[in-house]
């Protein structure tokens, strides 16, 4: 059953943000991760949100979605990420 990631950015670090982005690029090739949906926020309809930012990335399924976020080349992107963003990321299996 495919598996997203969602996370949910605020900026802090636009160089950084763009360094870590493109290493994530790299880092989900092996898992066969396609990235759904990346945006800006162009609105809030209910409820509060403060970050701008918006990816959704599918895997087939969560087991992979945990072996990428494990993964070497994920890890070292974290202290990156850290400086970069503030960030929530979760991970949602698809509904049967």
């Amino acid at each position: 059953m495919a598996a997203y990631l969602i996370g949910e950015i605020a900026v802090k670090d636009p160089e950084r943000w763009r360094r870590y982005t493109d290493g994530v690029r790299d880092s989900l090739a092996p898992f066969g991760a396609q990235v759904v949906f990346r945006g800006r926020r162009a609105s809030v309809l209910a409820g509060e949100q403060d970050r701008e930012l918006a990816v959704v990335i599918r895997f087939d399924d969560h087991d992979t979605l945990q072996r990428w976020f494990r993964s070497d080349a994920y890890q070292a992107l974290i202290p990156l990420r850290e400086r970069a963003a503030d960030v929530v990321i979760a991970g949602y299996e698809e509904a049967g």
